[in-house]
């Protein structure tokens, strides 16, 4: 699709979630409701989200971006489906509803791969724990896109300190041979047979 008109800026070449894995998270929401994309950058997860026939929130705080992820869902045809909103996902969360909440914020770029465990008060604009909090304040079921050296463990306390604890699900994403991030998802976005204790 790139040579079709996609469009993304300097920090999108690198932060975009690679389409096959934004295809495999997307599918865990398949077949309708309604899902917030908090940090949606270019438009990457917020497309596959509406490809699988939800209806899609999509917000970001730099309008550049919206504007990219815009012209980026009309390549994709799913722009009606996307609601593009220029704002702060932290400070919007309170009045937004959904089914479920997808979180890929910042990892602070490329330089997360020199640290060997990431650990969630790396993640900007706030702390994991936090924007984990806020997002539950919307739905229990939410999916987070993180660094593959993300520490598991910390995962694990999200699900664990919840009330009630929800089902967590971590999966390695692989491009080809090599791991590209985690991903966990969180109440039914977690997959009955792949739930963690």
């Amino acid at each position: 699709m790139y040579n079709e008109g996609i469009q993304m800026d300097e920090e999108g070449w690198y932060s975009v979630t690679p389409e096959a894995i934004a295809i495999s998270q997307a599918e865990r929401c398949a077949g309708g409701g309604v899902v917030i994309d908090g940090f949606a950058g270019v438009g990457g997860n917020a497309i596959q989200f509406a490809r699988m026939r939800c209806k899609v929130v999509a917000i970001d705080i730099d309008p550049q971006k919206i504007e990219l992820a815009l012209n980026n869902a009309k390549i994709y045809g799913v722009d009606s489906q996307i609601d593009f909103v220029v704002g702060d996902f932290l400070q919007q969360a309170p009045s937004l509803k959904a089914d479920v909440v997808f979180l890929s914020p910042p990892w602070g770029g490329p330089s997360y791969k020199n640290i060997k465990k990431f650990t969630l008060d790396l993640l900007k604009p706030k702390d994991g724990y936090s924007i984990f909090q806020i997002a539950q304040s919307i739905t229990p079921n939410i999916i987070m896109f993180l660094p593959r050296n993300v520490d598991l463990l910390q995962l694990e306390e999200l699900a664990w300190l919840s009330y009630p604890p929800l089902p967590l699900e971590i999966e390695e994403n692989y491009v080809g041979n090599n791991l590209k991030g985690i991903t966990a998802y969180f109440g039914n976005t977690a997959r009955a047979s792949a739930r963690l204790p």
